[in-house]
């Protein structure tokens, strides 16, 4: 584990297990979900990159440039959440604060090749976090960040977005739907028993947790973005994407309509994600 800390934020990276934070507390009070064991490389806990893609990809196979590509299924018949949350990561660089981990994408599943980076910087406010992906031939590529928060009762949470994707089996049909009732978060309503397993499209930044206690602020980087929002009973996550769940799959032109950019061998793609916390004490009460 890396160790970084700024302040009163603490936080641990795991290169092992998907370059992921695996912990953040905030003057000792842990706001991530950890993993249930020591060597756990599950999607459910903590906070990583998703790349070269986020979110599903149906069958876990797509079209690219006249021919068919298809990864590991990771998530009963689909992939999910691309090829980085599982793998080891090299550590490149770190202080006390910060660390730059890399990883090669491997390709026996990814035939492009090419790599992704990530810098984890702590700061007295909070977590930034940077990833970009690096082509070494022409390729397509979208990020995303799937942080795990603890519920630590019931927080708001404040959404700015207007419509969400409509899914059967848990893959986007294509359709969309206007945000009411119980998807609608943009008043920032308790989380309460609302299950949900949506990705907002064209939502702007930032989106907004407020717990008893603290506030925090999750600032993303292009905005305005699809970004999904997942509340199991325990946890809650709130996930910035640059392209939506299974926009690999669409055709060329929607595809990069979607999101996806499409690199020339050498050329780069970026996104972002800060995390910023602070006290609530003294606010009026939404």
């Amino acid at each position: 584990m890396i160790t970084l800390a700024a302040g009163g934020h603490r936080v641990l990276v795991d290169p092992e297990r998907g370059g992921r934070l695996a912990s953040w507390t905030v003057s000792g009070e842990e706001l991530l979900l950890g993993p249930p064991d020591d060597a756990d490389t599950s999607i459910h806990w903590g906070c990583f990159v998703m790349a070269p893609w986020p979110g599903r990809l149906a069958n876990a196979r797509f079209d690219w440039r006249g021919r068919t590509i298809q990864v590991s299924r990771t998530h009963g018949r689909h992939a999910i959440h691309g090829l980085t949350w599982n793998r080891p990561w090299t550590l490149e660089a770190a202080s006390a604060t910060s660390a730059t981990l890399a990883l090669e994408l491997p390709r026996d599943e990814w035939p492009t090749g090419g790599r992704v980076r990530q810098r984890v910087e702590v700061t007295s406010s909070g977590v930034r976090l940077e990833a970009e992906v690096q082509a070494d031939e022409l390729m397509p590529a979208a990020i995303g960040w799937h942080p795990w928060f603890r519920r630590r009762g019931d927080p708001r949470l404040r959404i700015a977005a207007a419509e969400y994707q409509v899914t059967e089996g848990m893959v986007p049909t294509g359709a969309t739907a206007p945000t009411t009732g119980r998807t609608d978060l943009r008043g920032g309503p308790p989380l309460g028993r609302r299950r949900l397993d949506l990705c907002y499209l064209g939502a702007g930044s930032p989106a907004v947790v407020t717990w008893p206690d603290l506030e925090l602020t999750i600032a993303f980087d292009p905005s305005p973005a699809p970004l999904v929002v997942y509340t199991p009973p325990d946890s809650f996550c709130v996930e910035p994407l640059t392209a939506p769940p299974n926009a690999l799959a669409l055709p060329a032109a929607a595809r990069r309509a979607a999101g996806v950019r499409e690199l020339p061998a050498g050329g780069r793609f970026a996104a972002s994600m800060t995390l910023s916390i602070a006290s609530v004490a003294g606010r009026h009460r939404r």
